[in-house]
């Protein structure tokens, strides 16, 4: 079956399965950036600081860090079907906490532990891995991830006039809860329509949990190292909340954040080093290996794409009516054209990276990406709205063809594994984002811009060092036989 007969126009098989999987992760972007539309009237209705309106963009994506890798090893574990369900169900009651809150303190915990709806990309990562071929699932997750993504976008059109609808100063609030209700009802949609692999076939699960599985001493070390940035990220955010930044957290309890990661840190890697130690007494058989180089490029890769979306997604509707004084339904459109890209470019990403491999595809896209940020940059008051919003769309299009083209390579690393490595790398998104809305809250929008440029240069050169996937990949069946899975 090649890539350019997936049925998109049917609802059997598996495209039924990647109709209601992205549908799921629509709806998870929505609730996520709810409020990134919204802000300029929640920043009236609370009295809100600059400063504290930064502070909510960067907690929103913070608990994502941690809730990727965690939902990464629960979907490897206990299947797609029952974790999709559950993120929706708990995530809608924490946005009718965020729809009722009261006060910067209420506004700031909701939103911090909203940022654990956007674990919900993992899931579906690997159910549609699950469902299509190596020749195809780089188109289909590109589908998944670019038409659910577009949620953010949907968010920014719809809600400011939705508020409106509601009218008076408490529209966001209505606005808001409305996303919690269609979560809710939808996790109970998902739950009663798919199933965690076709009829007849195997759900891998890694042998031990705790951490992922590796399969040499090298790579070990590799994977302890690019755990640090995750932890750091956290870290980042805790001093941003500290009395160095906006008040939020006491400096004893900054100190005690401070403490706690370096000691979850030890934690984790004690857990890591539990779930590998078999390594250190006989070498792994050559045909159950992978190279965890493959898993940091795609971290790193990811960082650059995602990571500068969710960090330009949050700010560009501010940005749009600061720069170009206008209204705050008309700043939500606009800035919609960043996230509105998704709809093509993130399929078309993928969809390459089928057709003309996926080292030469990503390597593309970092570069357009290094570029369109760096043309954002000189985005002035000065410019014509149209052009500012064509060079977004620019931009746009190669941050999201790279997020399909790292997703098209992820589930080719080892089946088993799909859900952690695509936590790892999803959580690095969220390292990005923290970073670089960290960086926006000490610079102009302009260096920010500029900054994510650097980045991806950085990025491009790291690319370089990935292999590309070849041959087969090796998992073992319940009953102890070995299945050989096509990667190229």
């Amino acid at each position: 079956m090649s890539a350019q007969k997936l049925k998109l126009l049917s609802f059997s098989g598996n495209t039924r399965i990647l109709h209601l999987s992205w549908m799921a992760f629509f709806i998870s972007f929505v609730v996520w950036f709810n409020h990134a539309p919204l802000l300029i009237s929640i920043r009236e209705t609370l009295g809100l600081t600059d400063q504290q309106v930064k502070t909510i963009l960067i907690l929103n994506v913070a608990l994502t860090i941690p809730a990727r890798i965690v939902v990464g090893m629960l979907v490897d574990k206990y299947g797609p079907k029952i974790m999709y369900s559950s993120l929706l169900g708990i995530s809608s009651f924490i946005c009718f906490f965020f729809a009722i809150a009261d006060s910067f303190e209420q506004l700031a915990a909701a939103r911090f532990m909203l940022g654990f709806v956007g674990a919900g990309f993992v899931i579906g990562i690997r159910m549609i891995s699950e469902w299509y071929p190596a020749k195809q699932v780089g188109l289909a997750e590109g589908i998944y991830g670019g038409w659910g993504n577009f949620g953010s976008a949907a968010a920014a059109m719809t809600l400011p006039t939705v508020a409106l609808m509601f009218g008076g100063e408490d529209g966001w609030r209505y606005a808001v809860a409305l996303t919690g209700a269609i979560a809710l009802v939808y996790a109970f949609i998902y739950y009663n329509s798919v199933s965690d692999t076709p009829k007849g076939s195997t759900y891998f699960k890694p042998k031990k949990s705790g951490g992922m599985e590796v399969t040499s001493k090298g790579d070990l070390i590799l994977y302890l190292i690019m755990n640090i940035p995750m932890y750091t990220a956290l870290a980042l955010l805790a001093w941003k909340l500290s009395p160095s930044g906006v008040g939020l957290l006491t400096t004893g309890v900054t100190q005690t954040i401070y403490i706690g990661l370096v000691i979850l840190y030890f934690y984790q890697a004690y857990h890591i080093y539990q779930v590998n130690k078999d390594i250190f007494v006989k070498a792994v058989p050559e045909i159950h290996r992978y190279k965890f180089k493959q898993v940091a490029v795609l971290d790193l890769a990811y960082l650059a794409t995602f990571g500068s979306e969710l960090a330009v997604v949050s700010m560009l509707p501010l940005f749009f009516s600061d720069t170009f004084d206008i209204s705050a339904v008309q700043a939500g459109l606009l800035a919609s054209g960043f996230a509105f890209m998704n709809l093509v470019s993130r399929p078309i990403g993928g969809l390459f990276s089928d057709r003309f491999g996926r080292k030469k595809t990503l390597s593309v896209c970092i570069t357009g990406l290094a570029i369109g940020y760096f043309i954002m940059s000189q985005i002035t008051s000065d410019w014509y709205i149209l052009l500012a919003v064509v060079a977004t769309m620019f931009c746009s299009f190669f941050v999201q063809a790279g997020e399909g083209a790292v997703f098209a390579v992820v589930p080719l690393v080892q089946r088993r594994l799909t859900g952690q490595v695509a936590g790892m790398a999803g959580a690095y998104g969220n390292v990005g984002a923290v970073t670089f809305l960290t960086v926006l809250s000490f610079v102009s929008a302009q260096t920010f811009f500029l900054v994510i440029a650097s980045t991806a240069v950085v990025t491009l050169i790291a690319v370089q060092f990935m292999d590309e996937p070849q041959g087969q990949m090796a998992e073992i069946l319940p009953d102890g036989t070995v299945q050989m899975i096509d990667v190229h």
